[in-house]
């Protein structure tokens, strides 16, 4: 992950018209329900973000579909108890998919997590897109707790060795506190499936550019 930065939301004119220059209002494969703005090419779009900005920066995350976040946001849709009236995190929410499920789901509240400045101004594009209110925060929390969250989740985190091991203690310590821990995964690496229990498996159409394949096999995991 990146260094810490201080906690706010990166959502200014140009930021935004940046995001809606560079993607494509689109509807994610497996969750038809929802609009995001969506890149058609990966390296394109950070080689264009990079000139933008001046400067060397993290993969444009938040400009995908992710297979794991697609198949949370298609689990929290399709069972809104699990949010509905809820206090949720959505953890590295990327384009911010799972915290609009999550708010279309009936949540009372929702905050996606984001360390990336353009991510978090993603986000806030989103969800003004799909008509939901979500609270965006810009910041490493990993080495704090979910701060009350009821629900937490968490779409393909498992995707380095480092990554795993700074966001599995957090999840671990959220769900010690009460809160329900999912994530959504397609078979990552570094994903430690012996701490989890399945709770929902899903085909999710995915960008060859991306995961080489045209479809990831990915599943939802609870901690118990």
């Amino acid at each position: 992950m990146q260094p810490p930065a201080e906690p706010g939301v990166t959502s200014d004119v140009k930021t935004s018209d940046f995001i809606r220059s560079h993607t494509r209002l689109n509807t994610p494969s497996a969750v038809p329900e929802l609009l995001l703005h969506l890149a058609d090419e990966p390296i394109e779009l950070w080689e264009r973000t990079e000139q933008e900005r001046g400067d060397q920066l993290p993969p444009p995350f938040w400009a995908f579909a992710w297979a794991g976040g697609q198949a949370l946001a298609r689990y929290v849709l399709d069972h809104p108890e699990l949010v509905r009236g809820r206090v949720v995190c959505d953890l590295a929410a990327g384009s911010g998919l799972v915290a609009i499920a999550a708010a279309r789901a009936g949540a009372a509240r929702v905050t996606a997590v984001e360390i990336d400045p353009l991510a978090t101004a993603a986000i806030a594009v989103n969800t003004a897109a799909n008509g939901v209110d979500v609270t965006v925060t810009l910041g490493d929390i990993l080495d704090g707790d979910a701060a009350g969250a009821e629900v937490v989740l968490a779409g393909d985190v498992f995707y380095s060795r480092p990554m795993t091991e700074r966001v599995l203690p957090f999840l671990q310590r959220a769900r010690a506190g009460g809160a329900r821990v999912l994530v959504g995964d397609p078979g990552r690496a570094y994903l430690p499936r012996a701490l989890f229990t399945t709770v929902a498996k899903y085909d999710i159409p995915v960008t060859q550019a991306l995961e080489s394949a045209d479809t990831k096999p990915t599943t939802v995991w609870e901690l118990p």
